[in-house]
């Protein structure tokens, strides 16, 4: 199933999401010049398990301490391994991003964006946390998006490409429906990746799931208050025929 859009429209300018789609386009340029150094670009600025098992040590000053272990977890939401990794969590953040915005506000969403990838990386630590390979990527951002999307606009619903051998067709499926899905493959494919090795590499599925879960679980928190729709003053008392 791929998402093209969804049936709800904006009510402000995602200005923090084209952003975001822009930041990560950008930092994906950054990595295709590296060339020949492009493997330790990504040992530098991705997130690697084992990294969080090192203590520190005197020979290191505090500043390389946080920018080796720390650091990566934000630097790795904006790096990418390849075009269609690139372009297939774009086209989602686009998609449902902007709604999410819209509801939380510029400035709390950024945040939260933040937050659920940090999230993300922390799952996947804590899943993997002899592995030695470096994760990267916005899907665990982006899962959280998803997860708040949910909450925010259960019943919207999302005009999605589906291919099944040779029937293709576009048809609108109710959001809960589609992000239910979305879900349980991530859920399978996370049980599945146990049984493979630490070190094969592969897609970071705890990531998915545990940015899903902080999103699904934060967005009531940081979202916009609605205020009470205010009646005009002639009709804010009834008249009773007693």
């Amino acid at each position: 199933m791929i998402p093209l859009g969804d049936t709800v429209p904006s009510k402000t300018f995602p200005f923090i999401n084209y952003f975001l789609v822009a930041a990560n386009v950008f930092f994906f340029l950054i990595e295709l010049a590296q060339g020949p150094y492009l493997d330790k670009f990504i040992q530098s600025y991705g997130v690697v398990p084992y990294h969080f098992k090192v203590m520190f040590r005197p020979e290191m000053n505090v500043f390389d301490y946080v920018y080796f272990k720390y650091f990566p977890l934000l630097s790795s939401l904006f790096l990418h391994g390849g075009w269609f990794h690139l372009g297939g969590n774009m086209l989602f953040l686009w998609i449902f991003g902007d709604n999410v915005e819209d509801r939380l506000g510029h400035v709390r969403y950024l945040f939260f964006y933040l937050f659920c990838g940090i999230a993300a990386s922390a799952a996947h630590i804590v899943m993997n946390f002899n592995s030695t390979i470096p994760s990267i990527g916005a899907s665990g951002a982006i899962a959280g998006v998803l997860g708040a999307y949910l909450l925010l606009y259960p019943w919207a619903r999302v005009r999605t490409l589906i291919i099944i051998f040779i029937f293709i067709d576009i048809i609108e499926i109710p959001a809960y429906l589609f992000i239910f899905f979305w879900f349980l493959i991530q859920l399978f494919s996370s049980f599945g990746s146990i049984m493979a090795s630490p070190n094969a590499g592969g897609v970071a599925w705890f990531a998915h799931i545990g940015g899903f879960i902080a999103g699904f679980i934060t967005v009531n928190i940081v979202k916009k208050r609605q205020k009470p729709r205010r009646l005009p003053r002639f009709q804010r008392f009834e008249r009773h025929p007693w």
